[in-house]
């Protein structure tokens, strides 16, 4: 079963608040609002492939994913690329992402360390996450 199909089963009793609206957030989230693109990849029926680049805002960022309003229809398990310049550093990073929930134009995004570049690129991220969250607590 997948990841997706096992989270709309598991919340699928609960008769107040929608999947998209449960926090189930594992890591600490950062507020920042930053510029993000969101890059999808599709193919039409003449399988040609086609690559559509969406500009949004990045906010609630935490090591695992972040939030991304972005005016584009995207469905829940959708798999896409996210492109933004984490806070306090000046290197872009890009990364494969799924949508995770989402409420309205708002996407909960989950990274994706599909290769190793981009295992490493998360784990410079989480780093910088981690020195912000204790540089919050002092």
């Amino acid at each position: 079963m997948s990841k997706v199909k096992s989270f709309v089963s598991a919340t699928a009793g609960l008769p107040s608040k929608s999947p998209a609206l449960i926090s189930t957030c594992r890591w600490q989230r950062h507020r920042f609002d930053i510029p993000v693109r969101v890059i999808v990849h599709t193919s039409d029926v003449h399988f040609t492939d086609q690559t559509k680049l969406y500009d949004g805002r990045g906010n609630e960022l935490n090591e695992g994913g972040m939030a991304v309003p972005a005016g584009v229809e995207l469905s829940v398990g959708r798999e896409v690329a996210v492109e933004f310049t984490p806070p306090f550093s000046g290197i872009p990073i890009r990364v494969h992402a799924a949508i995770r929930n989402r409420a309205g134009y708002r996407y909960g995004v989950e990274f994706l360390m599909e290769i190793p570049d981009e295992t490493e690129t998360v784990n410079q991220l989480r780093s910088l996450l981690q020195t912000l969250s204790q540089l919050s607590k002092d």
